[in-house]
């Protein structure tokens, strides 16, 4: 007889036993029964719950998003005025829990995915009209309506350009290099409109 209340803890279990693998080996071709004796239980019990590594898999770039829109929310609203929004926008993009080396490999992992897996590909577009309809929102005071969306579109191509060079990398992730980076292009394409 299963255990009542189990499921949600163990099913936590799995998404983060299925991050921490594909950060390992930094690809999906991680099997389902590797990630859950990573989460100390048998692949048939993982199975049970997700019914395919993809769809764990889902239920991991859902745990991810979430953190990252969890945190984002509370950044965003501690914000005073636009410049403040928009550090915001960049810093949580690389903070500790968001621009980690398991993550990582996962948002490489997802682009991949998004590309022949519908539910991938929404989840994906979603995260990218919000990241940018934030950015635009941040730059129109500072850059007025037209160039806020070519500014938005290009910040959200460093923040991708980064994870995936960060992906293609040895050891731990710098998110506060990486943040420098992004808001030091930002301020020079800033200061070349004033």
């Amino acid at each position: 007889m299963p255990k009542l209340g189990m499921e949600p803890i163990r099913r936590d279990a799995l998404i983060k036993a299925a991050i921490a693998e594909i950060g390992a080996t930094g690809a999906l071709e991680v099997t389902v029964s590797r990630i859950a004796r990573r989460a100390g239980m048998s692949s048939a019990l993982a199975h049970h719950y997700f019914g395919s590594k993809e769809q764990m898999f889902l239920a991991a770039m859902r745990h991810i998003l979430a953190v990252y829109g969890a945190e984002m929310r509370g950044a965003l609203v501690m914000a005073q005025g636009p410049e403040q929004r928009l550090q915001a926008l960049i810093r949580v993009s690389f903070s500790g829990s968001n621009f980690r080396r398991d993550a990582v490999s996962a948002w490489l992992n997802f682009y991949v995915m998004a590309q022949r897996n519908t539910q991938a590909a929404r989840l994906l577009r979603i995260y990218q009209q919000r990241l940018r309809s934030n950015l635009r929102h941040a730059l129109r005071p500072l850059a007025g309506t037209g160039t806020a969306a070519d500014m938005a579109e290009a910040v959200a191509a460093m923040i991708d350009g980064v994870y995936l060079r960060e992906a293609l990398g040895q050891g731990e992730p710098n998110g506060a290099r990486a943040e420098q980076q992004v808001t030091g292009w930002l301020r020079a394409a800033l200061n070349k409109r004033a």
